[in-house]
């Protein structure tokens, strides 16, 4: 008996050695596998910054009690403060009120939504409407509109198509094409020399384009040149990306912000359409609307008839479900809302109207600031261009002299956002520019 209780004894006692060197081992097993797991992460390279949001951060950061932020693309009222529109602000209150509830939208966002945005967009004359063949989506305002287009251009467009940007351009659109897959080239837009339009640059580039060939083109205000083609400019344009059977996607971030009524500031878009262009159209209300955060936008596609709107839909729809499934609604719920009301709408046109004329406004003073200062240079450019920016046609070395010296943030390129000036700040600014580029060439990049 004691011999049998012995080896019993010495049974447990190498079962639990065992349990334990298992143990062990499953415990080395785990954290070597999790290492293995993880090593490939030691691998990824630091991206690098985005330019613009880099700016407004050391902008953010900055300790300067005069700095001014020139950088990003959002209106301020006189005063440098943000302006949430009363307009929006009424048609939220109602929205609360009603009690609105916070379902999922459909894969195509509200349809109430859609309907009247592209109205806005198109006006509601437009011929392609009434005929129901534009198919149309919700997206994350005019960057998902532009990311749905290039990949809806990816999946039926021949391999091998490029896709043309201008030059310059906002910055985005080229990071948006490549990751769909397309080799992006540059057209010729700005006249660096002048800061006006390249017209002859920008017809011979789309004339040597291949044919079928992607052109983005923005319909307003464009970014970040302020520099948009007359009537009679657009109708060459128009011609000439006829000829070559160009696909054109509208990129169309600021209707109503360029001249203060939206309903002009759609006119090249109406004359593409007219003209029988492949159109595609990425519209945003970030900045006409003040919706910056809400991230509301639709992409609209031109079709032949309302049957091929219907299969363009179906397509659309696979592209966004696996993306993110359907968009936000609160945004969206207060466009409808403002452009359904009539009374509503009227006041919204007349608030756009004031953003615009503040805008304008400061070009002019700032203008006339700096050549108060006696500048060597002709400033006329910025009073010529439109919308939310001004290329100034400073150097790489003049910006950086007017933040390093002035606390003044704004891109290398040069482009400062009209927005971010005042008339407590515009004298300031027009001295400081006026300093760093008195002896140097402007325009000349």
């Amino acid at each position: 008996e004691k011999l049998r209780q012995g080896r019993r004894g010495r049974c447990a006692q190498v079962q639990q050695k065992e349990q334990k060197t298992m143990a062990a081992a499953r415990l080395t097993l785990l954290i070597c596998g999790g290492a293995s797991a993880m090593s490939y992460l030691k691998q990824v390279p630091q991206g690098a910054p985005d330019l613009i949001l880099g700016v407004a951060q050391a902008f953010r950061e900055s300790p300067a009690p005069n700095k001014v932020n020139l950088v990003i693309g959002a209106y301020r009222d006189g005063k440098g403060k943000p302006w949430v529109l009363p307009s929006v602000r009424t048609a939220e209150s109602r929205l609360v009120e009603r009690g609105e509830v916070k379902e999922y939208a459909g894969i195509a966002g509200i349809p109430t939504f859609v309907e009247r945005a592209l109205e806005f967009a198109y006006g509601k004359d437009c011929p392609a409407l009434v005929e129901k063949r534009v198919a149309a989506v919700q997206t994350l305002s005019g960057t998902g509109a532009c990311r749905i287009a290039a990949d809806f251009y990816s999946k039926f467009l021949p391999k091998g198509t490029v896709a043309y940007v201008s030059d310059p351009t906002w910055p985005n659109h080229i990071p948006i094409f490549q990751q769909a897959g397309f080799e992006v080239r540059k057209y010729r837009y700005l006249d660096r020399k002048t800061n006006r339009l390249d017209l002859d640059g920008m017809l011979a580039d789309i004339a040597d384009a291949p044919e079928g060939s992607i052109f983005v083109m923005h319909a307003c205000a464009h970014n970040p040149t302020g520099v948009d083609p007359t009537p009679e400019q657009w109708k060459k344009i128009s011609e000439a990306m006829k000829a070559r059977d160009a696909k054109v996607l509208v990129d169309m971030a600021y209707q109503g912000f360029a001249s203060g009524d939206a309903q002009a500031d759609n006119a090249a878009l109406r004359k593409l359409v007219a003209d029988g262009h492949s159109i595609m159209l990425a519209q945003s209300f970030a900045k006409n609307f003040g919706l910056y955060g809400e991230r509301v936008g639709t992409l609209s596609i031109v079709c032949e008839d309302e049957a091929e709107a219907a299969r363009v839909s179906s397509q659309l729809k696979l592209i966004i479900r696996p993306m993110y499934s359907s968009p936000p609604i609160h945004g969206a719920m207060l466009v409808a809302e403002v452009l359904g009301d009539e009374n509503l709408c009227a006041q919204y046109y007349k608030e756009c109207e004031s953003m615009a004329a503040r805008i304008k406004k400061m070009r002019t003073l700032l203008r006339e600031k700096i050549e108060a200062e006696q500048s060597p240079h002709d400033w006329s450019h910025i009073t010529d261009q439109i919308g939310m920016f001004a290329f100034t046609g400073m150097c790489p070395q003049a910006v950086a002299e007017l933040t390093s010296d002035h606390a003044i943030f704004l891109t290398a390129d040069g482009r400062i956002s009209m927005a971010g000036i005042n008339e407590d700040n515009v004298g300031y600014v027009a001295s400081a520019m006026n300093k760093v580029t008195a002896e140097r060439k402007l325009g000349a990049n």
